[in-house]
């Protein structure tokens, strides 16, 4: 009864927006190259490829949107700038019929990590997953993009908008996409799939947050201002031990591990710290009161679940009852309800892996991923 109430309160209002979203293009922004200094936005973090900034207008601010736009011809020489006078195979490639229609796939990064994370996922669509181009943004708020701060309303849809624009920006075909999200990435790939439900055909969540509604099941609603503080006291060691024990959990802390926890208290501790951590304190915000599990019956897109069941994340889960944290987090039962709810979606459950399946054990993860994509 509840699904079905909020789905009669969201029937009426949304496929009028669904429509004129779908009419929404880029109205202003352009595509910057760069050179950009190595401690851009307040990140220090090397990229392995080329960044470039999508510089754009939104809610009265001047913002910049870095991202990595990757074909198999970077492949070879990861840290160096790719021509782009001569990459007119960015969004065709050439056969004895005439231009083929690029793949893309567009990777979407969770709150703790950043578009850096998905490098081997990014290899394996180019060199195994018949993909030829990969975009791969770090969200407003994140990483090496602007950071606004108490400036900014976070919402889903609004980081939606901004990624949709950014792919009409660069000229990019707005059909036939496929979605990669990865944690908080993952409920912003549904949220962009159900704004924009005639534009990906392939929807992947990996541990997407979100499928449960945590105020619902008993989280006490915590201001921004509370989350704020507590997002000024994280550290390096807080980071690695959430971590540990959350993403990566049946194993030793391992290298691999090491260089994302340090990308991040890189960013708590950098140049833009106060900025970062007002923007996260409104994330968690936006996690907490914009739930899109009711919505997942109205996904239309062809949708795969990568969930790694020993992983316990919820949004909140650290300031509520004890009673509460026990029922929350449950991903060896929220994949299969999600899949239940997801008309025709398929799930592929990981029982040793943690929130980040991808980095835990790529292999693994991407030979599942690859299957699927090869089915479809």
């Amino acid at each position: 009864m509840k699904l079905l109430a909020h789905l009669l309160v969201f029937a009426p209002f949304q496929f009028p927006l669904l429509a004129l979203a779908n009419n929404i293009t880029s109205r202003n922004g352009k595509i910057d190259h760069g050179l950009f200094p190595a401690d851009l936005n307040g990140s220090n973090f090397t990229y392995p490829w080329p960044l470039r900034l999508y510089r754009f207008q939104s809610q009265g601010l001047d913002l910049e949107m870095a991202f990595m736009d990757i074909t198999i011809n970077d492949l070879s020489s990861p840290n160096e700038r790719t021509d782009r006078s001569k990459a007119k195979g960015a969004n065709s490639r050439p056969t004895k019929n005439g231009p083929q229609r690029t793949k893309t796939a567009v990777l979407l990064h969770g709150r703790n990590f950043c578009a850096a994370t998905w490098e081997e996922t990014a290899r394996v669509l180019l060199t195994g997953g018949g993909y030829n181009r990969v975009i791969i943004p770090d969200q407003i708020g994140f990483c090496k993009s602007s950071k606004p701060g108490s400036r900014y309303q976070f919402s889903l849809q609004q980081l939606a908008l901004n990624t949709h624009n950014l792919l009409a920006a660069l000229g990019t075909s707005l059909t036939g996409l496929t979605v990669i999200g990865h944690s908080m990435g993952g409920m912003l790939g549904i949220r962009y799939s159900l704004l924009y439900p005639s534009r990906n055909s392939n929807l992947i969540l990996v541990n997407p947050i979100g499928l449960e509604d945590y105020l619902a099941l008993g989280v006490p609603y915590q201001s921004i201002d509370d989350t704020f503080v507590t997002e000024q006291s994280t550290t390096y060691s807080s980071i690695r031990s959430y971590e540990q024990s959350t993403y990566y959990p049946n194993g030793p802390w391992t290298s691999s591990y090491d260089k994302w926890a340090t990308m991040l208290a890189n960013i708590y501790s950098g140049s833009q710290s106060r900025s970062f951590t007002q923007g996260q304190a409104r994330v968690v915000d936006m996690v907490l009161t914009q739930p899109v599990v009711y919505e997942l019956p109205l996904l239309k897109t062809k949708t795969l679940l990568l969930i790694g069941q020993k992983d316990t994340t919820a949004i909140g889960k650290q300031w509520s009852p004890p009673e509460v944290q026990q029922v929350l987090g449950r991903y060896d039962l929220l994949g299969k309800k999600a899949r239940d709810m997801i008309p025709g979606s398929t799930l592929v459950e990981f029982p040793d892996l943690g929130h980040a399946p991808h980095i835990q054990d790529p292999e693994r993860f991407h030979a599942a991923l690859v299957r699927w994509l090869k089915s479809n």
